[in-house]
């Protein structure tokens, strides 16, 4: 297993610069050819996510799209909720949004609840709105 970084996450996505994005695909051909699997952590795709709208002005809907297509590629394993949480509908309007939705399923994976004063938020389970 190898984990990848936010920065060959962006590469992969945006395909700039040319030669680190080029290089970033060929090493996840060389992972896949040799039977290893790479890996993204939640951090990973949460950092990604919002360097995908701030710095390369990406609509939310779209990276959020990106990032999906990603991780249910079947050559990038998600190791956290991200890939749940990236099949909801009406991820990029829903409120809560994408990276309270993913603190929360990452919260209840470990059978625990959550706490916020998001009043959005007790449209999920086993929260409680300070």
């Amino acid at each position: 297993m190898t984990g990848l970084d936010t920065s060959v996450i962006l590469r992969l996505l945006i395909g700039e610069p040319v030669d680190q994005a080029r290089h970033a695909r060929e090493f996840l051909d060389t992972l896949f050819e040799s039977g290893e699997q790479a890996v993204v952590s939640d951090l990973v795709v949460t950092e990604a996510y919002f360097a995908l709208q701030h710095h390369y002005q990406v609509p939310k809907a779209e990276a959020l799209a990106a990032l999906a297509l990603l991780l249910h590629s079947g050559e990038i394993l998600g190791n956290g909720a991200a890939p749940a949480v990236l099949k909801l509908k009406n991820l990029a309007s829903a409120k809560p949004g994408f990276v309270d939705r993913l603190i929360h399923a990452a919260y209840s994976q470990d059978g625990g609840a959550m706490a916020t004063f998001e009043k959005k938020s007790r449209r999920l389970e086993n929260v409680r709105v300070l």
